[in-house]
C-alpha cells in the first residue's frame, strides 16, 4: 500500500475505534468521557476528509476502498458497546444498537459468502448517509453520559428535583442545567431518537444489500 495522506488518515481512523474504549481504561471520568468524545468526534471528521482529499488528489486507492467502511463498523460498534455499558444497559439503547450491530455482521457475512462478487454490495449514498447519522447519534449520546456523570457527582445525596431546586436557587452548579431538565437529559434524549433513526437507516440499507445478493443466494435448479 502506499501511505498517501487518505490512506494514512483511514488507518488513524481504525486506530482510534478501540482509542474510545481505552479512554475509560486510563482516565477517570468525566475526563474519560470527555477524551472519547474528542477522539471519536476527530476520527469521525476524518471520515469525510480521507475520501475527499482521495478524489481531489486522485490517490483513490484499493486498499482505502477495503478500509475505509472496516474502519467505520469498527468506530460504530465499539462505541455503542461503551455507551449501552455506561448508561445502565438502557432498552431504548440497547434495542436500536442491537439492531446496528446485527445489520453490520449480516452483511459483512454477505460480502464475505459473495467473494468477487462483493462489488454488488458496494456502498450505497443512503449507507454513506446511515453512518453519519450513527456518528452523530454516538457522539451526543458520549455528551449525554459525560454530563449523567457530573449530575451523579453533584446530587449526592439529592433528589433529581431537589438537585433542579438547588440549581435554580444557586446553591449546585448551574452548568449542568439547561433549563427545565438538566443537560445530560437533553443530550441522551436526542441522541436516542438520532440513534433509532440511523438504526431506521440501517434496516432500509441492510434490506438494500440483502436484496442486490438475492439472485446469488438461490439454490441452482
Amino acid at each position: 500500500m502506499t501511505w498517501t495522506i487518505p490512506n494514512t488518515l483511514t488507518v488513524l481512523r481504525l486506530l482510534a475505534a478501540p482509542g474510545v474504549a481505552i479512554m475509560f481504561l486510563y482516565f477517570h471520568r468525566p475526563w474519560a468521557d470527555w477524551l472519547a468524545l474528542s477522539l471519536f468526534v476527530g476520527a469521525a471528521i476524518t471520515d469525510w476528509f480521507d475520501g475527499y482529499l482521495a478524489r481531489l488528489w486522485k490517490q483513490e486507492s484499493k486498499f482505502g476502498a477495503m478500509l475505509d467502511p472496516i474502519a467505520d463498523k469498527a468506530m460504530v460498534v465499539i462505541a455503542i458497546m461503551v455507551i449501552t455499558g455506561y448508561n445502565g444497559m438502557n432498552a431504548w439503547l440497547i434495542l436500536p444498537a442491537t439492531i446496528i450491530i446485527f445489520r453490520e455482521v449480516f452483511v459483512g457475512g454477505l460480502r464475505e459468502y459473495l467473494g468477487d462478487k462483493s462489488a454488488l454490495l458496494k456502498v450505497t449514498k443512503l449507507a454513506k448517509w446511515k453512518t453519519t447519522a450513527q456518528m452523530i447519534a454516538i457522539a451526543v449520546l458520549f455528551l449525554g453520559t459525560g454530563f449523567e456523570y457530573l449530575n451523579g457527582v453533584a446530587m449526592q445525596g439529592m433528589t433529581p428535583n431537589q438537585y433542579l431546586e438547588a440549581v435554580a436557587a444557586g446553591t449546585a452548579d448551574p452548568i449542568r442545567a439547561c433549563g427545565k431538565q438538566d443537560c445530560a437529559s437533553y443530550a441522551n434524549m436526542a441522541g436516542t431518537v438520532l440513534l433509532w433513526f440511523a438504526a431506521l437507516l440501517t434496516v432500509v440499507t441492510g434490506w438494500e444489500y440483502f436484496s442486490k445478493a438475492m439472485p446469488y443466494l438461490r439454490e441452482d435448479k
